[in-house]
């Protein structure tokens, strides 16, 4: 009598983690009892750095802010409020790339913000 196999359903599961395994090192990418494990894990991980990127990110914006911020003698808590009270309405993103980019018009913000 023949051996019993798990069939179509149970290979497509088999086949999709191990698809997704791919690139890991050692048994991880062949052997499933690892691949799930791993994959997994990788799963947890980009769920929970999803959500870190914003925080990453909105970090790094207000450090860069601040940085400019300090060169035109303010810092990022002055400019805030200043920009806050004087109503311009500009995100933290798009205020660090022109920070980066245009000082010219990091100045004029600044300035803004100072009135």
């Amino acid at each position: 009598m023949p051996r019993t196999k798990k069939g179509f359903k149970a290979r497509r599961r088999r086949n999709r983690v191990l698809d997704h395994a791919e690139g890991f090192y050692g048994s991880s990418s062949r052997q499933f009892a690892s691949a799930i494990e791993r994959v997994h894990g990788s799963w947890e991980d980009a769920y929970r750095d999803r959500r870190k990127k914003k925080r990453d990110f909105r970090q790094l914006w207000i450090v860069r802010i601040g940085a400019a911020a300090k060169e035109y003698g303010t810092n990022y808590n002055r400019l805030i409020s200043g920009l806050k009270r004087a109503g311009v309405v500009i995100d933290r993103k798009v205020l660090a790339e022109i920070a980066a980019r245009d000082p010219n018009g990091f100045k004029a913000v600044v300035e803004a913000a100072k009135a």
